[in-house]
C-alpha cells in the first residue's frame, strides 16, 4: 500500500473518531489544568452527576437484555462479557464477583479481555484492533446458541469486540452491545443495543471516567438483575453468599438473623447444620425441616427460597 493511501485512511479514522461523543472536547473543563485541586475535583464531580440520568435512558433496552440473558441461563447457557481496555477490565471484574456474591460457578458468568489476563494489569491497547482475535477467543470457549454474549466498548467501534459479536451471532448466541455513544458502529452487530451517552469526558478521550462509570453501573444492573431473577436473592438479602472468610461468615449469620428474627447463637447453629448454606439455613429455620427434606424442597423450587417457603405454607 502506498504512503498516500495510508495517510488518507489514517485521516478518515481520525475524523470518524472525533465524531464520537466520548472523543469530543468538553467546554466545561477546558481550563481544568489551571484549576486548584478543589476546582479540579468539583469539575469532575459536576460531570459525573449526569451519569445516572444517561443510564436511566437505557432501562427499556436493559430490561430486554436481562430477560434474554436469563432465558439462556435458565437453559444451561452462560453469560459472556467481552471487551478491551477499561471496558474489558470492568467486564472481568463483574464476572469475577458473581461466584462469591451469589454462589454460582465461575463458568456461569465470564469476562474476556483483549490481550488476555495480562491485559488486566498491563496496557495492551493494540489488541483491541484485532477482530479475528475476538472471534477466536469466543470460539475457544465453545460458544453456542445457549449462550449470551455482551460486547463492551465505550467508543462502540472496537474491532476486537465487533469480531466477537459477529462470531457469536454466527453460532446463534444471543448478542448485546453496551457503548457510550449514539449510533455506535458496534450496535449494528448485536440484537440488543444499549447506548448510554455520557458525553465528552473531563479529560478529552479518557473514557475510564464517565463512560467507565456508566459501564460499571450497567454491568452491576445486568448481573444483579439476572441473579435476582434466578433466585439468588430473598427479599433484598444475598442468601447464596459463600461464607469463605470471617467477614462473609458474619454476613451469613446476620442474614439468617434478619430472615428469622433470631439471635446470633441460633443463626450460627442453623448455618452449621445446613452445611454453611445460608439459603438452606433460612428455610430450615422458617419451616422446622431437617437439612435433607429442606434441601429437597429447595431443589423442587428451583433454588428459589421464596417459592420453597410458599410451598411449605399451608
Amino acid at each position: 500500500m502506498c504512503l498516500s493511501n495510508v495517510s488518507v485512511q489514517t485521516e478518515e479514522k481520525h475524523m470518524n473518531l472525533k465524531s464520537l461523543e466520548t472523543e469530543q472536547r468538553n467546554p466545561n473543563t477546558r481550563s481544568i489544568d489551571s484549576m486548584t485541586t478543589a476546582g479540579i475535583l468539583e469539575a469532575i464531580n459536576r460531570e459525573d452527576a449526569g451519569i445516572a440520568a444517561a443510564v436511566n435512558q437505557c432501562l427499556p433496552q436493559l430490561t430486554q437484555l436481562v430477560d434474554e440473558i436469563c432465558a439462556r441461563l435458565e437453559q444451561g447457557g452462560r453469560l459472556i462479557y467481552i471487551g478491551a481496555g477499561t471496558s474489558g477490565r470492568l467486564g472481568v471484574l463483574d464476572a469475577s464477583e458473581c461466584p462469591p456474591t451469589y454462589g454460582v460457578s465461575p463458568e456461569l458468568v465470564q469476562g474476556i479481555i483483549a490481550g488476555g489476563d495480562r491485559a488486566l494489569r498491563e496496557s495492551s491497547e493494540g489488541a483491541e484492533d484485532n477482530a479475528q482475535a475476538g472471534a477466536d477467543d469466543l470460539r475457544a470457549l465453545g460458544i453456542s446458541q445457549k449462550d449470551a454474549v455482551v460486547g463492551l466498548a465505550a467508543s462502540g467501534r472496537t474491532p476486537y469486540v465487533i469480531g466477537a459479536l459477529d462470531y457469536a451471532d454466527s453460532v446463534g448466541a444471543y448478542t448485546g452491545a453496551v457503548s457510550c455513544v449514539s449510533g455506535a458502529e458496534m450496535s449494528r452487530h448485536a440484537k440488543t443495543v444499549v447506548e448510554a451517552v455520557t458525553g465528552p469526558e473531563a479529560v478529552t478521550g479518557s473514557t475510564r471516567m464517565k463512560a467507565g462509570t456508566a459501564q460499571k453501573m450497567i454491568l452491576n444492573m445486568i448481573s444483579t438483575s439476572v441473579m435476582i431473577k434466578m433466585g439468588k436473592v430473598y427479599q433484598n438479602l444475598m442468601v447464596d453468599v459463600q461464607p469463605t472468610n470471617e467477614k462473609l461468615v458474619i454476613r451469613s449469620i446476620n442474614i439468617i438473623r434478619e430472615c428469622l428474627d433470631c439471635g446470633e447463637e441460633r443463626a450460627a447453629e442453623l448455618l452449621k447444620a445446613s452445611g454453611r448454606c445460608v439459603k438452606l439455613a433460612v428455610l430450615m429455620g422458617l419451616t422446622g425441616l431437617e437439612p435433607e427434606p429442606a434441601k429437597q424442597r429447595l431443589e423442587q423450587a428451583g433454588g428459589r427460597l421464596r417459592s420453597a417457603i410458599d410451598a411449605c405454607t399451608p
